[in-house]
């Protein structure tokens, strides 16, 4: 089979972790090793989250007095994406003696007249409060939200349109080669309608609805969100905790699950399972080899057609 690999930004860096090197690398040799039992049998593609990375460094960019202005998303996605790619490809060497791998910088093609650059939404980097909040946002250019315990800048999160490099992940495929790309969502670029020319924008990508996509895309068999719970669960957190166990994309739209967690995550396989008749699932990291065999996870699976 081909399977697209979601790994959420949990499965790099726990919550309440220091965002150190060395614990994300040995949070990354424990993804490797989970993702290895797989790709002995199938054709792997890893995408990933990049969200307390590019978080920590857009809060280093934005105080750094030897630049005159921030670096922008963009350029941050893009460092992010190579970092976290480099480490996941050594491990995964580590893990695969004599397998192919290639971690890949992708683009991510997004309209400039999406209606998500009116309306910020995604937060990205640390808490700050009320005063120096105001003070980064007139400074610099923000937009700024109310966020659980303080303020944080908010950004726009367009919906993807394609990944550029599609063409070329499908080519390393073909050769055999496990490939590791669109971290992050991808570095977020718009086109010239005339000329074609490329430019970064100020935005981040879903990287789950990036994920399903790419899998579309690639007419993968199998899209596996990867993150730190076992199941979906229905009324999380509360006395009534229910695991579900499958579900098709309707019944899962019907759970309205939060939208800074589990939302993007059900609203991506419910996206790819409708629009491919594949499988998808969501569970934990550890258990990545026994969601793809039925054992474990929410499996979500196509509607039965009606009649």
């Amino acid at each position: 089979m081909r399977i697209v690999v979601a790994l959420g930004g949990n499965a790099l860096l726990h919550r309440g972790e220091r965002p150190d090197a060395d614990v994300q690398q040995a949070n990354i040799d424990r993804v490797s090793t989970a993702i290895a039992a797989l790709a002995r049998d199938h054709e792997i593609v890893i995408t990933h989250g990049n969200g307390p990375q590019i978080g920590l460094l857009a809060a280093e960019t934005s105080t750094d007095p030897a630049l005159s202005a921030p670096y922008p998303l963009d350029l941050l996605g893009a460092q992010t994406e190579g970092m976290i790619g480099s480490l996941l490809a050594r491990a995964l060497y580590n893990a695969l003696p004599g397998r192919r791998v290639a971690a890949l910088v992708t683009h991510t093609l997004v309209r400039a007249d999406d209606p998500a650059f009116d309306r910020p939404t995604k937060f990205v980097g640390q808490m700050y409060s009320a005063d120096l909040a105001r003070s980064l946002a007139r400074k610099h250019g923000w937009s700024i939200a109310r966020d659980t315990t303080g303020w944080r800048r908010v950004v726009a999160s367009p919906a993807p349109e394609r990944i550029l490099e599609t063409d070329t992940i499908h080519d390393l495929l073909m050769d055999h080669t496990l490939v590791i790309c669109a971290g992050g969502g991808g570095v977020p670029v718009t086109a010239d309608l005339d000329t074609g020319a490329l430019t970064g924008v100020e935005a981040v990508v879903d990287k789950d609805i990036t994920a399903a996509l790419l899998a579309e895309d690639l007419k993968a068999d199998f899209l596996l969100v990867l993150t730190d719970v076992p199941y979906v669960y229905e009324r999380y957190g509360t006395p009534g905790q229910r695991p579900v166990l499958d579900a098709t994309p309707s019944e899962l739209r019907r759970g309205h699950f939060p939208a800074g967690s589990m939302g993007p995550k059900t609203e991506a396989v419910a996206r790819f399972v409708e629009r491919t008749g594949g499988l998808a699932a969501i569970g934990s990291l550890d258990a990545a080899y026994e969601i793809v065999h039925g054992r474990s996870g929410t499996l979500v699976r196509p509607d039965l057609p009606v009649g």
